[in-house]
């Protein structure tokens, strides 16, 4: 019976080697007899005759059998992965360093790739291109300049941009408000806000001329209130009006009836990559649920898991970005922003809903 079992182990194992399969590497190793060396089962070397093959849980265990690592795949070294993530991580810090953007043929050079491959692999690790991540670098330097700098103008220089009229450009985008306004905590813009309350318990709906900012679930209002005071010091904060609360009312909505669609004006505010997986969510019908990972899989970024994670923990647009739409692997309901429970009962009524159609 072990007999029978290892035939079978090894038989899966021969299927990796022919498939070369890169996820089959560090589960174990292949020898070939006529060479002497060992390998990774993703080897691109020339195929050997099944014969001469035998494999190995460890590169201990090919060595102590008297195997040498094969120079092709160097399967004592870290895998590819980890070289990526470290060539990766290398131009991720010379961005966020650099006074200025580095060229993406400087960047390829200093991860030791081409630049197409370079330009790929960045992609793949980080959910963005260099140039994207740049400008979320200089967004975060944009917001942080403005905070501790005296003016706008000393702002603009210490955030790295060497023209006026470059720092105004990005601003908008990357602020959501004017550079005078965000230095100021939020002055001179109006935020309109109502507290209401649904099955869920207490609603908090804000919103400036743009559209909703902030659509906040909990248990006290007044913490809700005091958390949107505090995303917006500054700001001139005015209870809704008659109109106002039809808009409340059409975000109650999609509380309590995820199954009609609802079109709502939305003030976006996040980085581009937080602003992908935001337009992926909303693409996520009522009722059907998606893994981090496929939400990493659907903006075209499979590795940028933990990205996506982040940015569903930063969306502050309840339901009306519905990141309760995620979940684990395997299935299991994870964090969520206003309460897991909340999360819970969201997708337990999206769920009777769309089984009632």
């Amino acid at each position: 019976m072990i007999s029978a079992m290892a035939n079978r182990d090894d038989d899966k194992r021969w299927d990796a080697v022919q498939n070369r399969d890169r996820d089959a590497d560090g589960t174990f190793f292949y020898s070939v007899r006529t060479t002497g060396v060992y390998c990774r089962p993703s080897c691109a070397a020339r195929l050997p005759r099944r014969e001469n093959v035998a494999f190995h849980e460890s590169c201990a265990d090919a060595e102590r059998a008297g195997f040498r690592a094969c120079k092709r795949c160097r399967p004592n070294a870290d895998g590819i992965d980890e070289q990526h993530s470290a060539a990766i991580a290398k131009a991720c810090r010379l961005i966020e360093t650099a006074e200025t953007l580095p060229s993406l043929d400087d960047l390829a050079e200093a991860a030791g790739m081409s630049r197409f491959h370079f330009h790929r692999v960045f992609k793949d690790a980080t959910g963005v291109t260099p140039k994207a991540f740049a400008a979320a670098r200089r967004a975060e330097r944009m917001r942080d300049a403005l905070a501790e700098s005296d003016s706008v103008t000393e702002a603009i220089y210490d955030a790295g941009f060497n023209s006026s009229s470059r720092f105004y450009k990005a601003a908008d985008g990357a602020l959501g408000m004017s550079p005078k306004d965000f230095r100021a905590g939020g002055a001179g813009e109006t935020i309109r806000f109502a507290i209401g309350e649904c099955s869920l318990g207490a609603i908090l709906v804000a919103a400036t001329d743009k559209g909703i900012c902030a659509i906040s679930l909990g248990d006290d209002p007044a913490d809700l209130l005091r958390a949107l005071e505090d995303r917006f010091p500054q700001g001139k904060l005015v209870g809704g009006d008659k109109d106002f609360e039809q808009l409340v009312a059409k975000v109650v909505g999609l509380v309590e009836q995820p199954q009609r669609p609802v079109d709502l004006p939305l003030d976006i505010r996040g980085t581009v990559f937080q602003q992908r997986v935001w337009t992926a969510l909303r693409a996520i019908p009522p009722g059907k649920t998606f893994s981090y990972a496929e939400i990493a899989d659907r903006i075209g970024a499979p590795k940028a898991v933990r990205a996506v994670a982040g940015a569903c923990a930063a969306n502050t647009l309840a339901v009306a970005i519905p990141c309760h739409r995620v979940v684990r692997n395997d299935g299991n309901i994870s964090g969520y922003r206003w309460g897991v429970e909340r999360k819970r009962r969201l997708l337990a009524r999206e769920a009777d809903a769309g089984s009632a159609t």
